[in-house]
């Protein structure tokens, strides 16, 4: 406890400035999400209290991030769809899910993984966190024009037929559920439907409305529409807003200009009495724990998103852990990567029990956090407690903040959260795969793939379908690596390694060597397989030398013995150089060591091998010269 105050000036500081930058962004992400601006400020509030109290990386500030925001979006709008577009009825299986993720987090630090995230290739990386900044800035043109589609009264009509369909099946099932057969007694149908009023169509068809302008495809389905009914002052307000947070940069970097873009646009527009439109009421008071989630809680509302939890999970576990490379970086310290899993999941159970957005470590805020002077856990919770103090003292207030605002600083975000340096090495990067005539370079494909997948269809599948391309692609280049490296050759064709220099002459066409010079896995084994068709009939001997080859998988392991067994029955002899402790671990476990290769054809280097030979083989190749060429006379 001592070492938290060990600097708490630069914790001040260094707390003060990151909530003040987390403030907006918190706002932003609140509203973008789908569940009002409270939820993203409840959830920079918790996160970023208990991430830095039980994590590993002692300036981290962490919350909502735009990543963490745009899967979260996925959640919300699937579970509210299926809740006929009630956001109260879908909020407790909604922070089910995050609670879920929050929890999955607190496993995956429990069961050490975070030391293997960084194993994710970085092009999968790339092309989402650029569908990100795709996916914030499409879905932010409508509220940045002023643009609802839920309140453009032609539009919404549109889905009225569809909108009675719905309410009309959902009578039908509750009449399923309660045992009424319609087919003879249409009458308890007839009665429930005349109950139905203008209300709730209007209201079903606002749902299926904000549904069909979701996401990417939605939002550019409506953009032609969209453009005829622009809120020209909304537009004006957003456009401020972008133009101070870029502008004010350039005069300093010391004041975050998203807050300075806030304040001002938004006293501009509240002391003139503009009419535009404010975002939703942030509630006053203290934040109370929704206990719904547990007393309302039917798994078959979140089994469909386990996955989806899991995404969060490990989307916030990447998020956090590079924001602590860069920490580490800027420190000179070492973060504690499955400790902060730990803390992160900590964070985001906690942030869903109130209602809170989840997040991860947030990298601007983190090192404006080190710049302020933060070097303890005390600066990440001072942050927290700062939000809270502001959602107390200033929740009436923040209320009126113009929604084009939070648009415009969304805009910069969407900006700012693409991968530009992976953009830009698209050109340069080697073209390693070929289909036909075309050359492509296959870290492009696969950064190309997540990127329009992300942004156009589901964000959960166009990871995992990246992760399947790359490990796939990755397999193929070692797998082709492996086999070019190992070709059987003659030792006159083949450059022997150093220890084969001495190797007799009279002995080079009857020994073959085999030069395993990589792992033995299902990636490779196609070409290993051919081993026994390569070795003519002149060869009595194989020497297969393993001390480069780590690893044998359980293909590899059958494909070897099936080898084996093709020379056994050439009556070739076979030796094993360098046996490592997993591959003979392996073979003994399926008799290939002793009973394909024996103990004594096995040896620890290549000069007992040769040693073996001269004294053995040597003698049986002479005696087998004789006898042929006694048959030749």
């Amino acid at each position: 406890m001592k070492k938290l105050f060990t600097n708490f000036r630069g914790d001040l500081f260094g707390g003060i400035t990151a909530g003040i930058v987390a403030l907006p962004l918190a706002l932003a992400f609140g509203v973008s999400s789908g569940l009002g601006p409270s939820a993203g400020l409840y959830g920079a509030i918790f996160i970023s209290f208990f991430a830095a109290l039980f994590g590993g990386t002692n300036t981290q500030i962490s919350g909502p991030t735009a990543p963490m925001t745009a899967v979260s979006m996925v959640v919300i709008a699937g579970i509210v769809a299926l809740n006929d577009g009630d956001l109260e009825k879908a909020l407790p299986a909604i922070l089910l899910v995050f609670l879920l993720a929050g929890l999955m987090q607190i496993g995956l630090g429990l069961l050490g993984i975070g030391k293997y995230i960084r194993y994710i290739p970085y092009p999968v990386v790339s092309g989402f966190m650029t569908a990100i900044g795709v996916i914030i800035l499409v879905t932010q043109i409508l509220p940045s024009i002023g643009y609802y589609p839920k309140d453009d009264t032609a539009f919404v009509a549109g889905f009225k037929p569809e909108a009675e369909e719905i309410i009309l099946s959902n009578i039908l099932k509750e009449e399923t559920g309660e045992g009424i057969l319609v087919l003879e007694n249409f009458q308890e149908t007839i009665d429930r439907a005349n109950e139905v009023t203008e209300e709730q169509i209007l209201k079903e068809a606002k749902t299926l409305a904000n549904t069909e302008a979701s996401g990417v495809i939605g939002a550019l389905k409506v953009l032609p529409r969209a453009l005829q009914n622009i809120n020209w002052l909304e537009l004006i307000l957003a456009l401020s807003t972008i133009a101070i947070i870029y502008g004010f940069k350039k005069i300093t970097i010391l004041i975050p200009s998203a807050l300075v873009a806030l304040i001002v646009v938004s006293s501009v527009a509240f002391g003139f009495g503009l009419n535009y439109r404010p975002i939703e009421k942030i509630p006053g008071g203290f934040p109370i724990p929704n206990l719904n989630m547990f007393s309302q809680f039917e798994l078959g509302a979140i089994t469909p998103y386990i996955f989806t939890a899991l995404t969060l999970a490990l989307l916030g576990a990447i998020d956090s852990l590079l924001t602590s490379v860069v920490a580490d970086n800027m420190t000179k310290t070492k973060h504690q990567p499955n400790k902060e899993l730990i803390g992160q999941g900590v964070g985001n159970s906690i942030a869903a029990i109130f209602g809170g957005l989840p997040g991860a470590g947030a990298t601007i805020r983190t090192v404006v956090n080190i710049n302020a002077g933060g070097k303890t856990k005390l600066s990440g919770m001072i942050a927290g407690v700062l939000l809270l103090l502001i959602l107390l003292a200033l929740g009436p207030i923040a209320s009126q903040i113009p929604a084009a605002v939070l648009a415009g600083i969304l805009v910069t975000v969407g900006i700012g959260v693409m991968d530009y340096k992976g953009l830009k090495a698209i050109p340069f990067l080697p073209k390693d795969a070929k289909i036909g005539p075309f050359k492509f370079s296959s870290e492009v494909v696969i950064m190309l793939v997540v990127l329009v997948l992300s942004s156009v269809w589901n964000l959960v599948y166009a990871v995992g379908v990246g992760l399947i391309i790359a490990s796939l692609l990755f397999m193929k280049k070692m797998g082709d690596l492996t086999a070019e490296r190992s070709d059987v050759k003659t030792l006159k064709k083949e450059k022997g390694w150093a220890d084969e220099k001495d190797f007799p002459e009279s002995l080079k066409e009857e020994i073959f060597i085999k030069h395993l010079k990589g792992p033995l896995f299902f990636g490779s084994t196609n070409d290993f397989q051919n081993l026994a068709n390569q070795i003519p009939r002149t060869a009595s001997t194989v020497i297969i030398r393993m001390g480069r080859m780590q690893y044998l998988d359980q293909s590899g392991l059958y494909t070897l013995e099936d080898v084996l067994l093709d020379l056994k029955k050439e009556n070739i002899n076979v030796f094993f150089v360098g046996v490592l402790k997993q591959p003979r671990y392996m073979m003994e476990r399926v008799n290939i060591i002793p009973h394909l290769v024996p103990d004594t054809h096995i040896f620890k280097n290549f000069s007992e091998c040769l040693a073996y030979l001269k004294d053995n083989v040597a003698h049986d190749l002479e005696d087998r010269k004789e006898i042929k060429y006694q048959e030749l006379v």
